[in-house]
């Protein structure tokens, strides 16, 4: 594994929330985070069918545009009785004219649910793929997972996406009911960001 020995990274987001949350956790390891937003870089289409796909798409525009090494994220839902769906569309299912409803995205799911006549418990996978790459082509990849369960009614008004409706495995509260501390401590997120974290430390 190539280990990060520099001392800036570029976050190829345009998330000013998801960049502080970065850089809080690489602040005690003495990076310096920069985005996308900050250089003015378009955002790439995501054209994967994967998250690893999109990620990489991401994580490799920025860096051979700035000729920084580059960090991208992608996630989303996957559910066992959809087949795997809505996977790396999961934006997609909330998408409307007017913006993301994810209230919408999760009601569809639920009928989509019902309509295949899989009996619950529905289990579902919530999955973060990191990509840390390089200007000169290499990368690296730090996947977490967390398990659980769909639920419904919906439940908790904690999180966002599908939080509501995703039970963690081993917990009896959903994303959505959680103090968002302890959600970030297992969430799919927190996983593969302790092994990237890993592999930087130095």
């Amino acid at each position: 594994m190539r280990r990060f020995t520099g001392d800036t990274l570029l976050i190829a987001t345009h998330n000013e929330g998801k960049l502080e949350e970065i850089a809080h956790l690489l602040h005690p390891l003495g990076i310096t985070v920069t985005s996308a937003k900050a250089h003015e870089l378009p955002e790439p289409e995501e054209t994967g069918t994967t998250f690893v796909e999109n990620a990489r798409i991401k994580a490799h525009a920025a860096a051979k545009a700035t000729g920084l090494p580059a960090l991208a994220d992608d996630s989303g839902i996957e559910i066992d009785a959809l087949d795997g769906a809505p996977g790396v569309y999961t934006a997609d299912w909330a998408e409307t004219p007017t913006g993301r409803d994810f209230v919408m995205a999760m009601t569809k799911t639920h009928e989509r649910l019902v309509a295949s006549g899989v009996r619950a418990p529905h289990t579902a996978r919530f999955c973060c793929t990191l990509v840390l790459a390089w200007p000169d082509g290499h990368d690296e990849v730090f996947p977490g997972v967390m398990k659980g369960e769909l639920v419904w009614p919906m439940r908790g008004d904690q999180g966002h996406g599908y939080d509501p409706i995703f039970q963690p495995e081993g917990y009896v509260t959903t994303f959505g009911e959680m103090d968002r501390d302890e959600k970030n401590r297992i969430s799919h997120r927190a996983d593969a960001f302790r092994k990237l974290v890993a592999a930087l430390d130095r």
